[in-house]
């Protein structure tokens, strides 16, 4: 298909919808609150906000201008650019391939629970019997009934990974229920993904906002609004904070993919992508931030309805070991009763001293959770207890459903778009064949999440199928725009399309501090990584009733290096390949590709 023929947005406002779409997803709701609680609380936007200028909208705005001047996905685009950059596109979709195998499992577990929300009682609120029915299953009293109802019924955990066990049924239709609705978003290409994005993009915001107003209207929310907001100055001088600001920036924007460049591909020419960079980064930022809000008002209420369940487990606790009347005791003088207690009759006391707790409200604001634990335990959890949980739980998982859909739009997108330049398979295939055999093969290979151990390799692509690689791949587009392409073409390149030259902002951003910031980021998560031994995994203990640490045997940390290792070695291998037909052919490297200019 020529550059000509080739499929456009309909409207700016649709390319910008899409965007948000892809770029707003999962990590806005579960990793950056827990950032935020990680890390001072409303203290983390200040590194936040500060790498956001640094880092996120420059690259942001890089990859919308690469894609929407060279109108191709992400191998094509890097080809032009240079022969010897064909791997960086390649590597792109490598890391966009590993994101979709395990993304929609996300999306598979949130349809498992939306079916399971259509009940009189939500299968999560309580305990099932026994196969006596004189009592309730030992795993689910000794953990709690949304931990039982996430890591058993839901994925029917091994006690390992060495243990494969058999397909959950359920799961594995979920999965390709979630595989059949991406394919008919995506089945037309551009034409159909910019009808759904007007939906993905918007109603998530529609439903947080309902979300937040029954939020704050909950006994409680106050306690996690005020805790979010409370900041923690002094997590300022704690690296790691900064770290995280600038990976999450990094991460939640979606830089690296080859998604952003495809998007921009079926731009036209001169349409104002800078400004939409800028839009749609702080969007999501802002996104972020609202979401925060919204989940430590529901965090608030859980933390307050625990607290004060665990005094009133004190107080009748109290009560009906010393034999004092009902109103002796309240939640406000059981501390003063508890010293007294222990003072007047210190072998009562020692007797239930074993079953005293330490009730505080701050212990269970502190206790951080993320990714999975906050989407499908904490939040459930604090759902059960709503009035009218069912209503609220529906809600909640088409939330996540569209956050999760809309962000596999631009994984899946990143995928295609480059597949469908390819002339050898756009001349033998239709579009929509392409689409099904990507969409198709993508859920053969994620089959293997559905298993007993599947959520142990879930475990492990989540954390090491993209982070290094899109580290490494954004650090190399960077470079490459401004030191092999050049960074005067490039503003030249920007001139065409808008009329007017990048500013003194973008081009120090590209040419010095986002490199500096990206190469600071690659080498602390080297060192890291070694520094950090054997890695481990959580596994779940049914006769603790909780996850406990173990290492990944041998085939598992192997498995891991080759993810490290696959689609970063793209770009090297490309490059040879590219020397050796060239050398093979006699054709020299043309010289406008080895222009090194990087004034500024």
């Amino acid at each position: 298909m020529s550059k000509e023929a080739r499929p456009s947005w309909d409207s700016p406002m649709q390319f910008v919808l899409a965007c948000v779409s892809y770029a707003v997803g999962l990590g806005n709701v579960w990793r950056f609150p827990y950032l935020c609680q990680m890390h001072g609380g409303g203290g983390f936007l200040i590194p936040y906000l500060l790498m956001l200028v640094l880092e996120g909208i420059p690259l942001f705005c890089m990859e919308l201008a690469i894609g929407q001047k060279m109108r191709l996905g992400s191998i094509g685009a890097w080809t032009a650019i240079n022969p010897y950059l064909g791997g960086l596109g390649i590597a792109s979709v490598v890391t966009s391939m590993y994101l979709c195998l395990y993304y929609n499992v996300i999306n598979a577990w949130s349809f498992w629970y939306l079916f399971h929300s259509f009940q009189s009682v939500l299968p999560w609120a309580e305990c099932p019997v026994n196969s006596n029915r004189t009592g309730y299953l030992e795993e689910c009293e000794v953990a709690s009934p949304t931990q039982y109802f996430f890591f058993r019924e839901t994925l029917n955990i091994s006690s390992s990974i060495d243990e494969n066990g058999g397909i959950h049924m359920g799961q594995a239709l979920c999965l390709l229920l979630a595989w059949i609705i991406v394919y008919l978003f995506i089945v037309r290409g551009v034409k159909s993904t910019g009808m759904v994005v007007y939906f993905t993009a918007t109603f998530p915001y529609v439903v947080l906002i309902i979300y937040l107003i029954r939020g704050v209207t909950l006994h409680g929310a106050w306690n996690g609004v005020k805790y979010l907001f409370t900041p923690k100055l002094e997590q300022l001088a704690n690296p790691q904070t900064w770290i995280n600001a600038a990976t999450q920036i990094f991460f939640s924007l979606g830089l690296g993919f080859g998604s952003l460049i495809a998007f921009a591909s079926y731009n036209h020419h001169n349409n104002n992508f800078e400004r939409q960079a800028v839009v749609v980064s702080l969007i999501n930022s802002s996104t972020s931030v609202f979401a925060s809000i919204v989940t430590f008002a529901i965090y608030g209420f859980k933390a307050t309805f625990n607290y004060e369940s665990c005094l009133e487990r004190m107080r009748l606790l109290l009560l009906n070991t010393f034999d004092l009347s009902e109103d002796t005791i309240s939640v406000e003088n059981i501390s003063s009763w508890i010293s007294h207690l222990n003072f007047t009759h210190p072998e009562r006391f020692a007797a239930i001293a074993s079953k005293i707790e330490d009730c505080s409200l701050e212990a269970e604001l502190d206790t951080a959770v993320e990714g999975t634990g906050l989407a499908f335990i904490v939040y459930s959890e604090a759902i059960k207890n709503m009035p009218l949980s069912q209503l609220w739980s529906v809600l909640y998982f088409v939330m996540l459903l569209l956050l999760g859909m809309g962000s596999m739009l631009g994984n899946v997108t990143a995928i295609i778009t480059p597949l469908g330049d390819l002339k050898f398979l756009s001349r033998t295939l239709s579009n929509e064949t392409i689409n099904g055999l990507v969409c198709l093969l993508c859920f053969l290979l994620g089959f293997g999440f559905t298993s007993r151990s599947g959520n142990y390799w879930f475990t492990i692509f989540n954390e090491y199928a993209a982070t290094f690689s899109l580290l490494f791949i954004v650090l190399i587009e960077v470079i490459s725009v401004c030191y092999i392409y050049g960074l005067r073409r490039f503003e030249k390149d920007i001139e065409d399309m808008l009329g007017h030259r990048p500013n003194w902002y973008w081009k120090l951003m590209w040419a010095v501090i986002s490199p500096v910031l990206l190469i600071s980021l690659f080498i602390f998560y080297i060192i890291n990584y070694i520094q950090g031994g054997t890695p481990t995994y959580q596994a779940w203990d049914k006769d603790l009733g909780k996850s406990v640490v173990k290492e990944y045997p041998v085939y598992g940390q192997v498995f891991i290096v080759l993810l490290l290792v696959s689609s970063v070695s793209c770009v090297p291998l490309s490059a040879l390949y590219a020397f050796c037909r060239r050398k093979q052919r006699g054709t020299p490297v043309p010289p406008q590709t080895l222009n090194m200019s990087s004034d500024i």
